[in-house]
């Protein structure tokens, strides 16, 4: 099912019952689910988050649009964060079966309809952008609210939608679409705006201008360096060149960035530059920062958007701030997710402060967030509930049978129905070794005289942590293939149009119920690989553990290929059964060879002492 993120930002963030109009003009639309509501003060500004499908997230945007520009009076409202409408930015973010261009035609359909039946005029942004100086956000905000009047006379600033003048109390509206932003702020330990400023602007990627070195590390009481006849400083050196192909050659040769680029970003002409200051690149690419100071929590902060997460992680960046805050005598209290994060972003992070410690980063997903969360702080100046504001949050297994106590599984497997079955009990035994493969390596990884095989301990780990997790998602997915073949038995057969039917359902049901036993087979052999890696770069101590692991994910390899040759008998497909039966044949040669081998090796040390 495709499903599409709309992340609209309202000015409005103190008064709760327009904001809770808003968000039930969302729920108003059948199939659009609010995730996160997260109003701010200070800023005057609410993030909203909600998800749904293609053919409902314009709908549902729309009525959030007008509700706003219906209960919002932009003359008179006054923040801190950055707008230019009651609405100030609607991104459309593609979550799962659409693309970022499928979006970005979504924008342009709701943008269309703003402007049109709404009368507010509006810019398009980000990949639905009618051209390229309109791409950033920033670019397009220039002037805010008080300078929206002007800037629609402006030729070069006619809006993409919507009457070219702005609306009475709505102002304008940002429409478009983005990947995945996450909006991060670090806290610090200061009330002075000016100095989170001096960090969000290293931080940024459009950087700074440039100054001259001063006495204290507060970079902006430095004196201005500007462009002179036969003098063009680097920003980020000491470097002088005496015309423009030269600085712009040293910039990306000993720096990295396109000075060209980072000069337009600016609003300056790189071939006009006699007499303009001179600009200083940031830290990071995909990064946005200005400071700001926030009087609920009597604190300044630097308010980041990070457009590309992979390319710069947010935990990336707290740490550099944390360097560049201690720099001028601060201290980073904290750090806070507005909106909604990516599970993966925290799980990353998670991993890196493990590795920092010396810890290994194979452990459970849960273990790995909790680690995010206390490193990054994330719990400073607000609660952070993971359930709450993790998109993407790794199952508890809450509601399955692999979340359920031993005891009730045991119970539950011995009942007179025939699922769960081999099947299931299959893949949980694959789960098991993977586990123990896993426990192993743990308990070697980060001693001193494991030193040298760390590396393969922290691979071994992490490996057996995602098949574990495999393992376990199979024991029900296998009861409900099953329950998908036998519901197919029993639809109508009355005449030919429905026996066809019915006979269609069951051979994909069959496929079905062959596919997921083969997939626990495979992952159950990779399990046995994992804990002969173990046994050999483990603690000795540890010996019968990898052994108990290799034993249990065996059992998994030949309970999955079992499972598989038993629905073959019923498939009308030659050649598929053909090659399936091949499949099991090659996979059981390895995992009965494997396994003898590990078997051989774990009795000739045991017998040994």
């Amino acid at each position: 099912m495709a499903l599409v993120e709309c992340v609209p930002n309202f000015s409005e963030g103190r008064d709760r019952q327009k904001i809770n109009a808003i968000t039930e003009a969302i729920c108003s639309v059948a199939g659009a689910t609010v995730l996160d509501v997260d109003p701010g003060a200070d800023t005057h500004r609410t993030v909203v988050t909600f998800v749904a499908a293609p053919e409902v997230v314009v709908e549902a945007a729309f009525r959030a649009i007008a509700k706003a520009a219906e209960l919002i009076d932009m003359r008179q409202h006054h923040g801190a964060h950055p707008r230019m409408g009651a609405t100030d930015v609607c991104p459309l973010v593609p979550v799962e079966g659409i693309s970022l261009a499928e979006c970005a035609e979504l924008a342009r359909q709701l943008g269309e309809r703003v402007g049109k039946e709404l009368g507010i005029p509006v810019y398009f942004y980000e990949a639905a952008a009618s051209r390229p100086e309109r791409k950033n956000l920033a670019a397009v905000r220039k002037g805010e609210y008080e300078g929206l009047a002007a800037k629609l006379t402006d030729p070069q600033w006619q809006p993409d939608a919507g009457p070219a003048v702005m609306h009475a109390t709505a102002g304008a509206t940002v429409v478009g679409a983005r990947e995945f932003l996450i909006a991060y702020n670090v806290t610090l330990n200061t009330r002075d705006k000016g100095l989170a400023t001096d960090i969000a602007f290293e931080l940024r990627e459009k950087g700074r201008v440039a100054r001259a070195a001063n006495p204290t590390a507060v970079y902006s009481r430095g004196a201005v360096l500007t462009y002179q006849d036969q003098q063009f400083p680097c920003g980020n050196c000491g470097f002088v060149a005496n015309r423009w192909p030269s600085i712009a050659d040293h910039c990306a040769a000993h720096h990295g960035y396109d000075l060209a680029e980072l000069l337009r970003q600016n609003d300056l002409d790189p071939q006009n530059l006699l007499g303009q200051k001179v600009y200083r690149a940031g830290l990071f690419q995909a990064c946005k920062a200005i400071g700001w100071y926030v009087d609920t929590y009597k604190r300044a902060q630097i308010s980041i958007n990070l457009t590309d997460w992979r390319t710069t992680p947010p935990h990336v960046v707290l740490e550099e701030a944390r360097r560049l805050a201690a720099e001028r005598g601060l201290v980073v209290t904290g750090s806070e997710i507005v909106g909604l994060v990516p599970a993966e972003a925290l799980l990353e992070a998670g991993r890196w402060y493990l590795r920092r410690q010396g810890r290994s980063a194979g452990v459970p997903a849960q273990d790995l967030l909790q680690v995010a969360v206390q490193s990054m702080g994330l719990s400073d100046v607000q609660p952070f509930e993971l359930d709450k504001k993790v998109l993407g949050l790794p199952s508890h297994w809450q509601g399955t049978l692999a979340g359920m106590r031993l005891a009730d599984l045991a119970d539950e497997v011995s009942r007179d129905t025939p699922a769960p079955g081999g099947g299931s009990i299959a893949a949980a035994c694959g789960s098991l070794g993977a586990a123990l493969a896993t426990m192993v390596a743990n308990l070697a990884q980060g001693r001193p005289e494991y030193a040298s095989q760390d590396l393969e301990l922290q691979d071994i780990a992490q490996v057996g942590q995602q098949l574990k997790d495999q393992l376990l998602a199979a024991v029900e997915a296998d009861t409900k293939a099953f329950e998908t073949y036998m519901a197919a038995r029993r639809l109508p057969a009355a005449g030919a149009d429905q026996k066809a039917v019915r006979d269609q359902a069951m051979l994909e049901g069959l496929k079905l119920a062959v596919a997921v036993p083969l997939q626990t087979a495979l992952a159950s052999l990779e399990a046995m690989k994992l804990a002969q890696r173990a046994l050999a770069a483990g603690n000795p101590a540890s010996l019968t553990d990898a052994a108990v692991g290799a034993a249990s994910a065996h059992a998994g390899v030949l309970g999955g290929l079992w499972n598989v040759l038993i629905n073959l008998k019923d498939i009308k497909d030659p050649d598929y059964v053909a090659t399936l039966r091949q499949t099991c044949a090659t996979v059981r040669a390895q995992a009965d060879e494997l396994f003898a081998s590990l078997t051989a090796d774990v009795d000739r040390r045991l017998a040994a002492g």
